[in-house]
Order: C-alpha cells, then sequence, then structure tokens
C-alpha cells in the first residue's frame, strides 16, 4: 500500500460499503460528531461553516424576492397543532411532547415544533384584516424535532436545521405561483451552485405533505442510485386558514380566507452533496458553498522566503475567494491528503523553485488536474478555475445520472431495473393509489414525483390501463 493511501486508508471504498463510506466521510472530514442524545449530532464548525454557505446564498435569494426573516416559538399548545387535521395525523407518530415545568405537570402538553405551519397560522390570523395587509412573506432558519426511529447524520436526525417559508395571499393565482417560484429557486440552487442536477415535479397524493393540496419537489440521485428528497414546496389552498380563521376582507368589502405556501431545504442537502459528488478520497465540495475555496500548502517551509511568499500570496487572494494558508509544521503530503479528503476545491502549491519562476502549481479536487499560474495573475485565474470545478462536477453528475436512468414500459421491464438497476425509473402511471402501494411493496421503489401527463397512448406500467402521469421512480433515503 503506498504511503498516500495509507493517508486514507480509515475511508470505506463506497464500491465496499456505501452506508460506511458516507459515515466515515462526515466522521473524518469533522462535518459532525455524535452526541449524547440519541439521534442528534453535534454540527462540528466545518460542517456548519458549509451549512452557514447555504443560508446565506438562500438568505439572499428570499430576501430579493420580498421575504422577510421572522422566528417563531420552539413550542406548540397541544390544541393548536389539533386544529388542522389532516396535518396533525401526518406528524402525530413524529412528535416529541413536553409535559412538565421544572416539577409541575402542564395543564396542555406544548410539542416541540415538527414544522411551524400552526404557529404562522395562529400569528397571521391577528395580523391579517384586509387586503393592504397581503401578501406575507415571511420565512424562518431555526432547528425543529421529528422522533424518527432511525438516524443518519444529516440524512436523518432527531433534531435538524432548516429553513421554512410561510406565505400568505389575497388569490389562489397569487399562492400558487409562490408555490412554483420557490421550486425554481431551490432547483436553480442545487443545480447551479451545488452543481447537483435535480429532477422537478409533484408528488402523488399518497406522497403530499400533510395538509398540503399540492407538493412539488425536486429530486436529486446519490452515487449509489438512491434518490434523496432535496427541498419541497407546497400549496395549502385555504385549508389552514379555515382551521385557523386567517380572513380578510377583500377588494369588493367582502370576507374572504387567505391562501397559503409552505417551503423548505434543509441540512438533510449537506449529505445529498456528500453522496452527489464525494469519492473514496473524501469530500468533493462545490465552490460556491466550500467553507475553504483554496488551500496554500507552501512547500520546504523552512527554506528562506516561502513563507513571507505564502504569506503575500494568502493576502493577494483573500479578496476574491475563501483562502487558508496552511503553515503548520505537518508533511506536504499529509497536508494534500487531509485538504482532499475534506474536498477544498484547489489547493495551492508553491516551493523555492516556483517563487524563483514566480509561479505556482494549482491542483484541482475535482479531477486532480494541474496547472501551473503566474503568481501575478492569480487573482484572475483563481475565480475562473472555480467555474470550471463547478461546471465538471455538475457535468459529472449529470452524465453519471443519465446512466442510472432507465424507461420502462411495462411491468416485467420495470420489477427487472428495479431489481438488478439502482437508479431512477422513468414509467407512466394510472394515477391509482393502489397500483402505487403495489409498485413499492413489490419493487421498494417509490414515486419520486409526476413530471408531466402521459402520452395518450401510454399504459400504466403497473396495472396496463391508461395512463394519466408520467412519473420518477426510485428507492429514496
Amino acid at each position: 500500500m503506498s504511503k498516500e493511501k495509507k493517508l486514507v486508508e480509515e475511508i470505506t471504498s463506497m464500491d465496499e460499503d456505501f452506508a460506511k463510506w458516507y459515515t466515515d466521510i462526515v466522521k473524518k472530514a469533522e462535518l459532525m460528531d455524535y452526541s449524547a442524545v440519541r439521534g442528534c449530532m453535534v454540527i462540528e464548525p466545518y460542517g456548519y461553516a458549509l451549512w452557514e454557505n447555504i443560508v446565506s446564498i438562500l438568505d439572499k435569494k428570499f430576501k430579493d424576492l420580498g421575504h422577510e426573516n421572522v422566528s417563531m416559538p420552539l413550542l406548540i399548545p397541544e390544541s393548536l397543532l389539533q386544529k388542522e387535521k389532516d396535518h396533525v395525523e401526518g406528524f402525530a407518530p413524529e412528535v416529541a411532547w413536553v409535559t412538565h415545568g421544572g416539577s409541575q405537570k402542564l395543564q396542555e402538553p406544548l410539542c416541540i415544533r415538527p414544522t411551524s405551519e400552526t404557529m404562522f397560522c395562529d400569528h397571521f390570523s391577528k395580523k391579517i384584516h384586509s387586503w393592504r395587509d397581503l401578501p406575507k412573506l415571511y420565512n424562518q432558519w431555526c432547528s425543529v424535532v421529528r422522533w424518527e426511529k432511525t438516524t443518519r447524520p444529516f440524512l436523518r436526525s432527531l433534531e435538524f436545521h432548516w429553513q421554512e417559508g410561510h406565505t400568505a395571499h389575497e388569490t389562489p393565482e397569487e399562492a400558487m405561483s409562490e408555490t412554483k417560484q420557490m421550486l425554481e429557486v431551490y432547483a436553480k440552487f442545487c443545480e447551479e451552485e451545488l452543481a447537483i442536477p435535480i429532477i422537478k415535479g409533484r408528488k402523488t397524493e399518497s406522497e403530499k405533505f400533510s395538509g398540503a393540496e399540492v407538493t412539488y419537489t425536486i429530486e436529486a440521485l446519490m452515487h449509489d442510485g438512491k434518490a434523496l428528497q432535496s427541498a419541497t414546496s407546497h400549496y395549502f389552498g385555504d385549508k389552514f386558514a379555515k382551521a385557523f380563521d386567517i380572513s380578510f376582507q377583500n377588494r369588493n368589502n367582502e370576507p374572504e380566507f387567505v391562501y397559503q405556501t409552505s417551503w423548505g431545504m434543509t441540512t438533510r442537502i449537506i449529505g445529498g452533496i456528500i453522496m452527489v459528488h464525494g469519492d473514496d478520497r473524501g469530500l468533493v465540495l462545490p465552490p460556491a458553498v466550500a467553507p475553504v475555496q483554496v488551500i496554500i500548502v507552501p512547500i520546504a517551509l523552512h527554506k528562506a522566503g516561502v513563507k513571507e511568499k505564502s504569506e503575500e500570496i494568502f493576502n493577494i487572494l483573500k479578496d476574491v475567494c475563501r483562502v487558508k494558508l496552511d503553515d503548520s509544521d505537518k508533511s506536504p503530503g499529509w497536508k494534500f491528503a487531509q485538504h482532499e479528503m475534506r474536498g477544498v476545491p484547489l489547493r495551492l502549491e508553491l516551493g523555492p523553485r516556483d517563487i524563483e519562476k514566480n509561479q505556482c502549481v494549482i491542483v484541482r479536487r475535482d479531477n486532480f488536474e494541474k496547472v501551473t499560474a503566474s503568481i501575478d495573475d492569480l487573482r484572475n485565474c483563481i475565480p475562473e478555475i472555480l467555474k470550471k470545478v463547478r461546471n465538471n462536477m455538475y457535468a459529472k453528475a449529470v452524465d453519471r445520472r443519465n446512466h442510472m436512468t432507465y424507461e420502462a414500459k411495462v411491468k416485467e421491464e420495470f420489477y427487472n431495473f428495479a431489481l438488478n438497476n439502482p437508479g431512477f425509473i422513468k414509467a407512466s402511471w394510472c394515477g391509482d393509489e393502489k397500483c402505487e402501494k403495489e409498485i413499492k411493496d413489490g419493487t421498494a421503489f417509490t414515486s419520486r414525483c409526476i413530471v408531466g401527463k402521459a402520452d395518450i397512448s401510454d399504459k400504466c406500467v403497473n396495472c396496463e390501463r391508461k395512463s394519466k402521469y408520467d412519473v420518477y421512480w426510485a428507492k429514496a433515503y
């Protein structure tokens, strides 16, 4: 075994054991650590810096569209949660309850928020009186608790961080436009900033959010062929408004209920970044959200001028990218392996010979391509190389997804793909939930999203009746 391999030997090969590979990376890259609370994780500084970059980009996108950040209480009275029947039934198995305050039993139990629809609705009912009060465009950054039976770091934990947008509108058309607009925001963010290709569509009735009239989703394909629901956007119509009496005087001076939306993305997207882009050496981070975009590694740090020149380059680059200088006493080989494992997009190597030639070597994490660049040109060339890294990461992910996407016309073909080929299967469906359940029971593939109406000649892949929809199916996290 080579010295380089020994430096990263703690990472299990993804082909050997994908689940172990994933756990090795989140631990070894110090994204998280396990806590004293079952199913809850400590997000370590490197992992939290990754989340902060995600937050920063999304928060600006939301505000540019007119949304304002608010903060709702962590605790929800049981009576409030009970107001929307479908909503409470959907979340009941996952709710954690507070029954005592100190040593005193509470007169009414309080749930720790699994989501905040009820609190936003209660607030809206007090703040909205006229059409002039609309729209209300709110967003909240917070953590929520859902009592999951099985957990995995970032992908499924009892407590996780997210943003939840909640809006109220004058007309159903405005609310539906908002729902679709926010889905587009998520889709563009995943593809442009995270370099993750997605499938965009509508959830089936059995898979939609509890209490929603319509749920839209973006679905990404992981390296192991499983799908990850990466963000959702929901149209509520006036269901919650009727339950919580969120009414207003419309332009005709008549009482009317508002129309609402909700939409969110969580820290599980970090798991998506890992499983779409990572390799057997560790993380491969998209430049837009990488905590460190460029790591400077001096060669022969003990020799005259190397440290000083490295610091000079750091000062040149600190205004154009997130750059760090690793001037620790570790060997260059150890540093190379360490920063590769942590997914830093670019490594800048600088030694005495490079200084003599006024140049440095830049190594890309996505494909390990090396380029020699003039030190005088670094401010210009680094941003360009980072763009190339993002574009290559996206192209690789698209190519992998395309090679793992199949189209099935008949049941035998669907089952053959499902049992032997991990990935997406595109197939027509009649719209009957019984057929949807039979497919799930027989293959463990679930409907990920409806992407359009089926061709008039298409038949359901399960029952061969006339088909209504084209659907993407997959096993999912």
